[in-house]
């Protein structure tokens, strides 16, 4: 083996260490390693912004003077207006200005829409009732096709568990085809309905 002169192998040696310097000055410094965490970052937030709260349809109760009454589930931010439209539209003779049509309806609600002059029933009942019946002037009787749960409360001898009952007939049958179909409901013996005869109509 031929030995080499002293200054090329000098050479040689100086350029080894050169290169030993640059890998080593390479491999130290910081480089592609710190690309991966914003990318594991960058990932976690579209991730949480579509984590959102979603609006709830209405189930809602349509009945009164309204062509198909029934309970319907209606899409968010539902008007009564779409409520009415859903149930087939209001029947000839509807108070539609008794309502207000633009007012948001809630879950779980009854929305009646009254016929004309059924409105000018007396909430109370009773004695309000009787007299203006002694004077002449219109009864106002309520109306069971119509009235609310709050206005059939009202009525002497018809507390909310038979209001409840009257609007669950109403709705099962479409309604009262008279006055006498009362005495169908539980709790409405011969002596109460003969009290409310002259209090209801329909």
């Amino acid at each position: 083996m031929t030995s080499l002169p002293r200054p090329q192998l000098a050479v040689y040696v100086v350029a080894a260490l050169a290169a030993a310097w640059v890998l080593t000055r390479y491999v130290g410094m910081p480089g592609a390693a710190s690309s991966h965490p914003p990318s594991t970052t960058a990932s976690a937030g579209p991730t949480s912004v579509k984590v959102s709260g979603t609006a709830q349809s209405a189930v809602v109760d349509v009945s009164g003077a309204v062509r198909h009454p029934g309970v319907y589930d209606l899409p968010p931010g539902a008007r009564v207006q779409d409520a009415v439209r859903r149930a087939g539209g209001a029947r000839r003779g509807a108070d539609l200005q008794a309502v207000n049509l633009a007012a948001k309806v809630a879950d779980g609600v009854q929305i009646v829409i009254p016929r004309r002059g059924a409105t000018a029933a007396p909430a109370g009942g009773g004695s309000a009732g009787a007299g203006a019946a002694a004077a002449g002037a219109p009864a106002g009787p309520v109306n069971l096709n119509t009235a609310t749960e709050a206005q059939l409360e009202g009525l002497d001898g018809v507390g909310p568990a038979t209001a409840q009952k009257i609007l669950a007939f109403r709705q099962q049958h479409g309604g009262f085809s008279s006055v006498g179909q009362l005495d169908q409901i539980s709790g409405i013996g011969p002596k109460k309905l003969a009290a409310l005869r002259g209090k209801v109509t329909v």
